[in-house]
C-alpha cells in the first residue's frame, strides 16, 4: 500500500585528511564547528549548530543577484519529494535522495564528477508506511564519515573518501515497516555522538531521540518522548516545565492506562545544540491517534520542546506547546538559537521556534522560560492566545476556541474552518535568521481545514490515524496558500509578508550580501532583499521543497538547491493520489473501513487532506529530482 502517500580547497583526499586531523585529539564537534564556521563550506544541513541557515558569504549581493545564472545541474535519478540539501566540504559535494536514499559524492574540481555512489538495499514495504512521502532531510558529516538515516531506520556511516560502509546500526525495532517506524530526519553530530530520531506517529510509534557513538555506532543513550522517567530520561525534581519540577512519571500520568506505549511524539524534525550549555534542543510530534477523544489528558510529552544534556540525554527543561493536541500540530520544527536577544528590557540567550500550531515562541534556552508566544499568521483561530501570566494556572497554555475544538465537538463531527490546517502555519521547512537585521525570515503555509475524528483501533504496523481531513486556502486570502514573512522574535510581530500562490515549503537562506533566498512549490527559486522586494527568480524543473544552501569554490560563491516536488503538500503528485482509484486505495489502507463519500471527496481527503488542497499544483509542475547550482557570470 502507499499509506501516507502520503577550503580544505584541494583534492578529495587532502580535504578529508585535513579535516580528519582534528579528530585524533579533539571531539568531533570541534571538527564540525571548524568546518561550519568557514563559510566556504556548507558542512551541516542547518548551516550551524544554532540552525540559523545564515552565510557570511557576500559576493552575491542585493545589487548583482539579478545576474545569477545556472552554472551546472545534476539529476538525482529519483522522483518523489527532495527535502534537505547538499553538503559541501572543501572540494566535495554530498547529495542525497528520497527512498531509496542514494548518496552521491561529487567532485567540484571536475565538473561534478561522481566520486562515489552509495545505494542501500531496503525492504520496499517501508515505502507504504512513510507518512507524507518518501522524503529524507539530508546527510551529516563528521570524523571523515558521511552519516545517512535510511528510510528503514538503519543509520549508516560511510567513509567520506570512498563511500564504503564503516558501521551500520538499526535505529528502529524493525526495518521492514512492521511497526510503522521510518527514518526521514537529518542526523546531527554533537561532540562524539550522532543524534537521530524516528518517524511514524501515524502508526502509533512512540517517539525517541537516540545518540550513537560516532566512532563505532554503539548506542550511548536513548530518550523516549513518553513513558516512565527511566525511559524519558527525566529527573522528576530537576527537570522543569515552565520553571517547576515535572514530578514523577510525568510521561505516563497524563495518558489513560498504557496509551503512552503507542503515543506518537515522534522526532523527525531538526536538532540544534548550544555548546556553552551543552544542551541539545528539539521538538516532539503529535500524539497518536489523531482522534483526541480516544486519549484523554495532556498527553505529555508529545508536542513538546525538549532541552537535553548532550552527554547523557537527561532532560534539563521541557515545554509542551499544545497539550492534548486535537489538530495534528506536530512540534518538530527547528529551534533557532540567538545570543543576547533583548526581550522586555532584558537580554537572554534565546531559542526561537515557529510551531505548526501557528504560534511563534521565544524562550530563554538556558532554563525554558517562556518570553514570547504570538501568532505568526493573523488568521490562526483555533486558540485566542497563549497565557503569559505566571501566576495563572493557565500559564503557557493556549486558550482553545470551543468552535474549533475537535475534542469538544466530538467523534464523527466535522469541525470546519480550523486555521491553520494540520500541516501547520509552517511545517518542517526551516526558517533563517540574519544577525545583520536581527530578523527571522520564515516560509509559511496559509491553509485551513475541516477535521472529523473517528474511533480507530491499534494494530502494529497499520495506520493509526482516526481523522478525515480536508484542506483549502485560508478564506479571504485571494487563493494564496503561502506567505514568506519577516518576523521580529523579540516583539512577536510580523515585519512584512510576501504572499505566494502555494505554500512556501523550502528552507530559506540569508546571507551577508543582504539577500534572502527561498523556493516555491511551483519550482521557483527566489531572492528578496531585507524588505521583501523580489530581486530574482528562476524556475527549476520541479517544485522546490529542499533547503537552499550556499558555498564558495574556486574563489566564487554559488547557490545550490534540490528540486523535486513532493512532501506532504505535494503528495498528490508524488504519490499519484490525484487519480480517484489511487486515492480510494489510499483510504482503503488507512481508514479502517470508514467510508469517505463520493469520488471528489475521496480525492480531496486523501493524503491526510493535502491532495485536494494542493490539486492545482499539478498545473504548474511535475515530478523530478535535480540539483541546480547558480552563480554570477564569469
Amino acid at each position: 500500500m502507499r499509506a501516507f502517500t502520503t577550503p580544505l580547497y584541494t583534492s578529495l583526499t587532502a580535504a578529508i585528511l585535513s579535516v580528519g586531523a582534528f579528530t585524533g585529539h579533539a571531539l568531533a564537534n570541534d571538527e564540525v564547528t571548524k568546518l561550519s564556521s568557514d563559510p566556504k563550506n556548507w558542512a551541516m544541513q542547518t548551516g550551524d549548530y544554532a540552525n540559523r541557515r545564515y552565510s557570511e558569504l557576500k559576493q552575491i549581493t542585493k545589487d548583482n543577484v539579478k545576474d545569477l545564472q545556472v552554472k551546472w545541474t545534476f539529476s538525482t535519478g529519483v522522483l518523489r519529494g527532495h527535502e534537505g540539501g547538499p553538503l559541501v566540504i572543501g572540494d566535495v559535494m554530498y547529495i542525497h535522495t528520497p527512498f531509496p536514499n542514494i548518496v552521491y559524492a561529487l567532485d567540484l574540481k571536475n565538473d561534478g564528477k561522481i566520486l562515489w555512489k552509495y545505494e542501500p538495499k531496503q525492504d520496499p514495504n517501508v515505502i507504504g508506511i512513510m507518512c507524507c512521502d518518501t522524503v529524507n532531510r539530508g546527510v551529516a558529516y563528521g570524523d571523515g564519515k558521511i552519516i545517512l538515516n535510511q528510510a528503514d531506520t538503519t543509520v549508516v556511516a560511510l567513509d567520506a573518501k570512498t563511500g564504503k560502509v564503516v558501521w551500520s546500526v538499526k535505529n528502529g525495532d524493525q526495518i521492514d515497516g512492521g511497526k510503522g517506524e521510518s527514518g526521514t530526519a537529518a542526523p546531527v553530530i554533537v561532540k562524539d555522538k550522532v543524534l537521530i530520531g524516528v518517524s511514524g506517529a501515524e502508526f502509533g510509534v512512540r517517539g525517541w531521540l537516540a545518540a550513537y557513538n560516532l566512532k563505532d555506532g554503539s548506542l550511548a543513550w536513548k530518550a523516549y518522548s513518553e513513558g516512565p522517567d527511566a525511559d524519558t530520561l527525566i529527573d522528576p525534581e530537576k527537570t522543569t516545565h515552565l520553571g517547576k519540577p515535572v514530578g514523577k512519571d510525568s510521561g505516563t500520568s497524563t495518558w489513560e492506562g498504557e496509551q503512552w506505549k503507542t503515543g506518537g511524539g515522534t522526532t523527525w524534525g531538526w536538532y540544534s545544540y548550544d555548546p556553552k550549555a551543552n544542551l541539545v534542543y528539539y521538538g516532539t510530534g503529535n500524539p497518536s491517534t489523531w482522534n483526541p477523544v480516544q486519549r484523554p489528558g495532556d498527553n505529555r510529552w508529545s508536542m513538546t520542546l525538549m532541552a537535553r544534556d548532550a552527554d547523557t540525554g537527561m532532560a534539563r527543561w521541557l515545554y509542551q506547546m499544545t497539550p492534548h493536541d486535537e489538530w495534528d500540530f506536530d512540534g518538530v520544527n527547528e529551534n533557532i538559537l540567538v545570543d543576547a536577544m533583548e526581550v522586555n528590557g532584558q537580554k537572554h540567550d534565546v531559542l526561537v521556534h515557529f510551531d505548526r500550531n501557528g504560534f511563534a515562541y521565544t524562550l530563554d534556552r538556558t532554563n525554558g522560560e517562556l518570553l514570547v508566544a504570538k501568532k505568526y499568521d493573523p488568521k490562526v483561530n483555533w486558540a485566542t492566545e497563549v497565557v503569559m501570566d505566571k501566576s495563572s494556572d493557565q500559564y503557557g497554555r493556549p486558550q482553545v476556541v470551543a468552535k474549533y475544538s475537535t475534542q469538544q465537538n466530538g467523534e464523527d463531527v466535522n469541525t470546519t474552518g480550523v486555521c491553520p490546517a494540520a500541516l501547520g502555519t509552517k511545517d518542517q521547512q526551516p526558517a533563517t535568521y540574519s544577525p545583520k537585521t536581527g530578523l527571522f525570515y520564515v516560509p509559511t503555509n496559509h491553509v485551513c481545514m475541516d477535521y472529523e475524528p473517528y474511533k480507530v483501533s491499534y494494530t502494529a504496523g497499520q495506520p493509526y490515524v482516526g481523522a478525515t481531513v480536508a484542506m483549502y486556502p485560508t478564506p479571504d486570502s485571494h487563493g494564496g496558500m503561502g506567505n514568506f514573512i519577516a518576523w521580529d522574535a523579540a516583539k512577536g510581530e510580523i515585519v512584512w509578508s510576501k504572499p505566494e500562490q502555494f505554500s512556501v515549503w523550502s528552507g530559506a537562506l540569508s546571507t551577508a550580501g543582504d539577500v534572502v533566498f527561498y523556493g516555491t512549490l511551483e519550482g521557483y527559486i527566489k531572492a528578496v532583499d531585507h524588505d521583501g522586494n523580489e530581486l530574482y527568480k528562476f524556475k527549476t524543473p520541479s517544485g522546490i521543497i529542499g533547503n537552499i544552501n550556499t558555498f564558495e569554490h574556486g574563489g566564487k560563491q554559488y547557490i545550490a538547491v534540490l528540486s523535486g516536488v513532493g512532501g506532504w503538500a505535494g503528495i498528490g503528485l508524488a504519490g499519484g493520489l490525484l487519480a480517484p482509484e489511487n486515492a480510494a486505495a489510499w483510504h482503503g489502507a488507512v481508514d479502517q473501513g470508514r467510508q469517505q463519500g463520493d469520488e471528489e471527496q475521496v480525492v480531496n481527503t486523501a493524503g491526510l487532506g493535502a491532495v485536494g488542497g494542493y490539486a492545482a499544483l499539478a498545473d504548474f509542475t511535475t515530478l523530478g529530482g535535480q540539483l541546480t547550482v547558480f552563480g554570477l557570470p564569469d
